[in-house]
């Protein structure tokens, strides 16, 4: 049987108009410098305090030459130098917009979640969550069967789109998740398979009608469907088999998968009239 490979990593990474426009519109922020440059002296070292608008350009330069993650550590001295300063909130989102563009995804979380905590009201709360739902869903073609990462970028997908259904990022919110849904339902089908190769059937069971129950909006469900036949009559429950398959061609009938399990319970039956008839 042919192994699952998730839709997504054949996908390139892309960004969604709605995170085009607002990192767009902080790139051409001009700052008014706002303090003047002052020395502050700690026994033998010396450390020099810059004007925030000296240090937030200086990190929107490095990262528009695309390196995001000096970017981030300038973006957090903004915070840390000047905490009472306007730009520090502003600082404290593209920090951790650059850590998230460095790669560094649980960094970026942090960042956010800390942003979201501070700034629960904030107009670009709505972009933290956005944004900490990609840092888990970037992360979906590295993992292998352990599926913690794509239930968190499930949850962070969904909690953009019923926290802000209006936003300018649910819309892409909801096309992700419909990706991550996709994974997560594949995952279990990989697994069924393999428990269905390796005949330990009521585990395969398992599998599948998870994938019917729980991801029955995906592409998955047919198969899902004839797996259960195949496990079913393997078993020798064939009134088990005889109901999936009539729910699969009720569902999917014109489906190769209806065609392949109803070929299947046709042997089946065909197989123990051949075994009463010798008897």
């Amino acid at each position: 049987m042919v192994g699952y490979t998730s839709p997504i990593s054949h996908m390139t990474r892309h960004r969604s108009q709605a995170l085009h426009a607002i990192v767009f519109a902080l790139f051409i922020v001009k700052i008014v410098l706002l303090t003047t440059c002052t020395t502050i002296t700690k026994d033998s070292n010396h450390v020099i305090e810059r004007p925030v608008g000296q240090l937030y350009n200086e990190a929107m330069n490095f990262l528009e030459i695309g390196e995001p993650q000096t970017a981030a550590q300038i973006f957090l001295e903004v915070d840390r130098q000047h905490p009472h300063s306007i730009w520090a909130t502003k600082a404290q989102l593209m920090a951790a917009y650059a850590s998230y563009e460095g790669g560094k995804y649980d960094d970026a979380v942090t960042a956010l979640e800390r942003f979201i905590q501070l700034h629960p009201g904030h107009r670009d709360t709505a972009y933290a969550y956005y944004v900490k739902g990609l840092c888990h869903y970037e992360r979906l073609s590295d993992v292998a069967l352990d599926q913690k990462t794509a239930l968190l970028a499930a949850d962070a997908l969904r909690e953009v789109m019923l926290r802000f259904p209006q936003s300018l990022y649910a819309r892409d919110s909801h096309f992700k998740l419909d990706l991550v849904i996709d994974h997560l339902a594949g995952k279990e089908m990989a697994i069924g398979r393999f428990y269905l190769k390796t005949q330990r059937y009521p585990a395969a069971i398992n599998r599948f009608r998870k994938v019917v129950s729980a991801y029955q909006t995906t592409t998955h469900t047919p198969e899902a469907l004839h797996r259960l036949v195949e496990s079913y009559t393997a078993l020798g429950l064939l009134n088990e088999a005889r109901k999936v398959t009539a729910i699969l061609g009720f569902n999917f009938p014109g489906s190769l998968w209806y065609q392949d399990s109803y070929d299947l319970i046709h042997q089946h039956v065909k197989i123990i009239c051949l075994k009463q008839k010798e008897t």
